[in-house]
């Protein structure tokens, strides 16, 4: 059993979770554990894999997300990704996208269980971090509770130190991945029977979590829990997570600290010629129903994407919400 606390993650997702975004929102909470966006195996085996697997120490603790279904590839990636200091592996089984598909990894996968199982024994063997699954509850129509459990054992059989359930299944033909984070109906009760089924497994639940306190009734349920969504667009319900998730005595921040907090880390990427463009979208959502908070980010909109824009530009969307 792997030594991570997953009580509470953010979820890996594409155009969200960089490094960038990480970064902010581990001002937040020391101890969450954050993802990486989704990698392809090809990418990290053929690309510039500073650009693509970098990431700031203070990032820990840190998971890579690897999208792939050939063994020997994701093994190789594992070694790779261990090397550059990540904690945990997980492979995506639950993106349900048009180009995911094509790449033959993702949710369709959930079609071919002892493939999966195949690419978790070889990571396995490959890296001395823990392997984890993120995948959902079912696909089109194999998608009854006995098929769930099924690829599940595969999973935990082949070595899986955790299964990360997001508690919707996906229809791969028909449905957009916005359409499938809403549309297919939510099955929290089959999660948590997954893990009165695998009691020596940590299960973490995914999918539809809007508030802290739901956190805590799934946490009755299962070992952990992932949000995605309502987080990168409200990050302040984060200030929270210590002192609700963990019971640890976390000085609360105002969302004016968090930016000065931020502003160092910035200041240094803007120097080393990286347009604030880059960054501004992962803030957008921190004065998030608060008096000024439109004009924030109207005046982010206006001035944060112009040639040459820097962290003066910030300064002055904050001054917005004094």
């Amino acid at each position: 059993m792997s030594q991570i606390d997953r009580r509470f993650s953010i979820a890996p997702m594409m155009d969200c979770t960089d490094r960038h975004d990480r970064y902010f929102l581990r001002l937040f909470s020391p101890h969450m554990l954050l993802y990486s966006e989704m990698l392809t195996a090809q990418a990290i085996l053929h690309g510039d894999r500073e650009f693509l697997l970098g990431y700031d120490p203070a990032e820990h603790p840190l998971a890579v997300q690897l999208g792939g279904s050939e063994a020997n590839k994701l093994a190789e990636c594992a070694r790779i990704c261990e090397d550059f200091g990540y904690d945990e592996i997980n492979l995506n089984v639950g993106c349900p996208s048009d180009r995911v598909q094509s790449g033959a990894f993702g949710a369709c996968l959930m079609a071919q269980p002892q493939v999966v199982a195949t690419c978790v024994e070889a990571m396995r063997k490959a890296t001395s971090l823990p392997v984890t699954v993120k995948h959902r509850t079912g696909i089109d129509h194999q998608d009854s509770y006995d098929e769930l459990v099924q690829f599940a054992r595969l999973q935990i059989d082949a070595g899986a130190d955790a299964l990360i359930v997001h508690a919707r299944k996906a229809w791969l033909q028909g449905l957009n991945p916005k359409q499938n984070r809403e549309i297919p109906p939510l099955q929290y009760d089959w999660v948590y029977r997954l893990k009165q089924a695998f009691p020596d497994t940590q299960i973490i639940i995914n999918g539809g979590i809007k508030t802290l306190d739901e956190c805590q009734q799934h946490l009755r349920q299962v070992d952990g829990v992932m949000l995605g969504r309502e987080p990168y667009a409200n990050p302040y319900m984060l200030m929270d997570v210590e002192r609700i998730i963990y019971q640890q005595a976390f000085y609360p921040l105002s969302r004016h600290e968090i930016l000065q907090r931020f502003y160092p880390y910035l200041e240094k990427k803007l120097a080393s010629g990286m347009p604030l463009s880059k960054v501004v979208r992962h803030i957008m959502g921190l004065f998030h129903g608060q008096p000024g908070g439109k004009q924030w980010r109207r005046y982010l909109s206006e001035h944060a994407f112009k040639t040459g824009a820097g962290i003066e530009v910030i300064q002055q969307a904050a001054k917005q919400v004094l």
